[in-house]
């Protein structure tokens, strides 16, 4: 049983997204009464997503696009894991903490001319098949603990998450969100965004991209923040003082660390070291599958100066954020 409804994104606006992301070659649903949009190959799992049996060990990490995933993801695996350096040098991000919906995202063409661009080497077939493989299947074959990353939203999880699950929640201001996800859609070619970034801003304003609209998805978590199994972090805060993010992770996650242990754990996630030390996919020779001209998947974790946004555009973001604000009644938003 899956009790949203979901529908096709209308014809004009379908065609204009796919002409400024030529990566997108399927088209986009909207989903629910807050119309999140996602690829139409969601249609196909969202019943298997919604209804997904879950462990009581399972871990997840639940975040907008660019929100601060990875170094959560990061953060939250060694402290569940007491802090095994040597695994997380040796087996990739995208292994030890499976992204549920990203077969949704692979799509069809684009998983063949990835293959073709490589050969039909073997090892490269294996990984893009893996990510092609339904996210239901995928972690029924993952031993527990099980720590699971996705971008949906509350709303289109299964309705017992929070009651059998850890989770963690992690918002970041939509300035730096909008900056990150554009230079990402364009490094990226399953997606490879070729617009400006004034038509981009416009795009995610106006809740058309991929896992909007953005308000909406912070809401679902901030509404559920006081769930003993919840867990809602701010990506600013955890850049600004990290030692105090891993110690509440600890907490949560009912770990005992030494100072010693935090000191360690925090210059392993500062993001000089975290570039070079955490391997985020499977060790595969991939070629094709990133534009080389763009920043890569791991840009500069900042907070603000983004030279993209215009004056007017900050302005005018700005008056967005604290409309939604007070909509919405999140009152410790981090402001820039």
């Amino acid at each position: 049983m899956f009790p949203h409804e979901i529908t096709p994104l209308d014809e004009k606006t379908d065609k204009k997204l796919m002409s400024d992301f030529l990566g997108e070659r399927s088209g986009f649903c909207q989903v629910g009464k807050d119309k999140f949009v996602l690829p139409v190959a969601y249609k196909k799992h969202a019943e298997d997503y919604y209804n997904l049996p879950l462990r009581s060990d399972d871990i997840w990490v639940v975040t907008y696009p660019r929100s601060g995933t990875t170094i959560c993801q990061e953060l939250v695996w060694m402290v569940n894991n007491n802090l095994d350096y040597e695994t997380s040098a040796n087996s990739s991000l995208q292994d030890r903490f499976p992204f549920l919906e990203v077969n949704t995202l692979i799509h069809d063409e684009f998983a063949q001319d990835m293959i073709e661009a490589n050969d039909n080497d073997p090892v490269v077939a294996d990984m893009i098949h893996s990510w092609k493989t339904p996210g239901a299947e995928l972690l029924g074959q993952v031993a527990s603990p099980r720590h699971v990353k996705t971008h949906l939203p509350f709303s289109l999880l299964p309705p017992k998450l929070l009651d059998t699950c850890k989770v963690f929640y992690v918002a970041r201001n939509p300035k730096d969100v909008v900056v990150s996800y554009y230079h990402h859609n364009r490094h990226v070619k399953l997606h490879d965004y070729t617009g400006d970034f004034e038509t981009y801003w416009n795009y995610f304003k106006n809740d058309l991209l991929v896992f909007s609209p953005y308000w909406a998805h912070i809401k679902d978590g901030w509404d559920r923040r006081h769930h003993p199994n919840l867990l809602f972090m701010y990506y600013e805060d955890i850049i600004k003082d990290t030692p105090e993010a891993i110690r509440k992770v600890a907490d949560f996650l009912g770990k005992t660390l030494s100072e010693v242990d935090v000191a360690r754990l925090a210059n392993h996630l500062h993001i000089d070291n975290f570039r070079k030390n955490v391997p985020l996919l499977t060790n595969a020779p991939l070629k094709g599958f990133v534009n080389p001209k763009e920043e890569g998947f791991i840009r500069k974790g900042k907070i603000g100066g983004n030279r993209e946004l215009t004056d007017e555009m900050t302005k005018e973001a700005n008056h967005w954020i604290e409309e939604n604000l007070e909509k919405t009644g999140i009152d410790d938003f981090p402001r820039h």
